[in-house]
């Protein structure tokens, strides 16, 4: 297998990118040792580029390197996930507090169309993922604050290392509908104390799934 059209000065960020959707699937599971030497020859590449990406990853959180023994896929604890889901609560219901206060009626149509696309995609595991991660994403992107966004697309990836089934456990993906749907009522209602219970029960329920 070979990764075509890279730019050289951006190698190491295809290569990155790479192997954190392998992390996403369990590709490569939580624990494992990351072999570089047969990925570098896998993917045609020489071992610099890869352990710069290693290195964006290990920032990420998504990869633990231990000297001497080289990188491996980072093990989520309960810990980990208590704090993780603790600050997207407090970070996303202040986000949907806060958008709920000014939404234009573009901007809510807009999500509603991101919501109906999470609804029709209830039957396929990974584009309800990618959809579920695209509704909570723009929320954060309406309200044009980078560093909110940032802050959340990194804990987000962590969260990923465990919540590969959480949203398939019995009755959690219509439970999961069923909170979207509810904030869905508070932002079009512009109510910011609705919006904000949403979101918190929305990740008090989902870390019950993930645990």
């Amino acid at each position: 297998m070979s990764l075509p059209n890279f730019a050289p000065r951006a190698l190491y960020q295809d290569v990155a990118e790479l192997l954190r959707q392998r992390i996403f699937a369990h590709q490569l599971p939580p624990g494992s040792w990351i072999d570089e030497l047969k990925i570098a020859e896998e993917i045609g590449i020489s071992r610099t580029p890869l352990r710069e990406a290693l290195k964006v990853l290990a920032t990420e959180g998504l990869v633990t390197m231990k000297l001497r023994r080289g990188a491996y896929v980072t093990e989520v604890s309960q810990k980990d996930l208590l704090q993780v889901y603790h600050l997207l609560a407090l970070l996303e219901s202040d986000a949907a507090a806060e958008l709920a206060s000014c939404a234009s009626a573009e901007q809510l149509a807009e999500l509603q169309g991101l919501h109906d696309a999470l609804e029709a995609a209830v039957h396929e595991r990974d584009a309800f993922f990618i959809a579920n991660e695209r509704f909570h994403m723009r929320v954060l992107e309406l309200l044009d604050n980078k560093w909110l966004s940032q802050m959340v697309a990194d804990l987000r990836k962590v969260m990923k290392l465990n919540r590969h089934n959480s949203l398939f456990k019995s009755g959690r993906i219509e439970e999961s509908l069923q909170e979207h749907r509810a904030l869905m009522q508070a932002l079009t209602a512009h109510d910011g104390a609705a919006a904000r219970a949403c979101v918190m029960l929305h990740f008090k329920n989902g870390l019950a799934a993930a645990s």
